[in-house]
């Protein structure tokens, strides 16, 4: 896992499950790696991966069991909605970014509307 420096690791851990989430990677019910597991695997601290999971299950995003594990929260309604959420905070920074560079809704609209046309037409070529 490669990390940013701009932001806290543990947010990052945070939005890597959020992430895998919403792409179905890991689902509702899914088990996840232990604190100590996960830790070792994209080596960090372990008390960094310990605040990352706290804050999940603050979200009602994932629960512990004792003596079983960390579990994603068996709620395909929180998983949609987790999608959602990251594709508005995508959104919102693109449009933000893009009225900076000068660019209007409608000069907006424009360029993603041919972008989809073009990748569709990449994909329908393969």
């Amino acid at each position: 896992m490669d990390f940013n420096k701009a932001r806290p690791i543990y947010q990052q851990i945070i939005d890597a499950y959020k992430k895998a989430l919403a792409r179905g990677d890991i689902g509702p019910g899914d088990r996840i790696l232990s604190q100590r597991e996960y830790a070792q695997k994209i080596k960090v601290n372990p008390n960094t991966v310990q605040r990352a999971y706290r804050e999940m299950e603050m979200m009602g995003m994932v629960a512990t069991i004792r003596g079983q594990g960390t579990f994603i929260v068996p709620d395909p309604e929180m998983q949609q909605k987790i999608k959602k959420e990251m594709a508005e905070q995508v959104l919102t920074y693109f449009i933000e970014e893009m009225h900076a560079l000068g660019f209007k809704d409608e000069e907006i609209c424009s360029l993603l509307e041919e972008k989809q046309k073009s990748s569709k037409e990449v994909v329908a070529d393969d």
